[in-house]
Order: C-alpha cells, then sequence, then structure tokens
C-alpha cells in the first residue's frame, strides 16, 4: 500500500495543477451530495 501511496505522491509532485484539480473535485461533489440529501420530499402534514 505504501508502494502505491509513493507513486500517487510522485505523480502529484510531477503534475502539481492536478492537485489543485483534484481539490476542487472532491469540494464540488461534497456540496453535490448536501444539495442532494436536502432536496428530500416530506409528503404529510
Amino acid at each position: 500500500m505504501s508502494d502505491n501511496d509513493a507513486a500517487m505522491t510522485e505523480w502529484l509532485a510531477d503534475h502539481p495543477r492536478m492537485m489543485g484539480a483534484l481539490f476542487a473535485l472532491v469540494l464540488l461533489l461534497s456540496s453535490a451530495g448536501n444539495a442532494v440529501a436536502g432536496a428530500t420530499v416530506t409528503s404529510g402534514p
């Protein structure tokens, strides 16, 4: 597992813009999850 982590760390060091893109993607997905969870329909009184 640590070899995989080291490979990912090395790849991100070689591609620093992808670190920002991955961070933005995580923020987008977390916001979308909250929006979907908040859009529930409550039937009844």
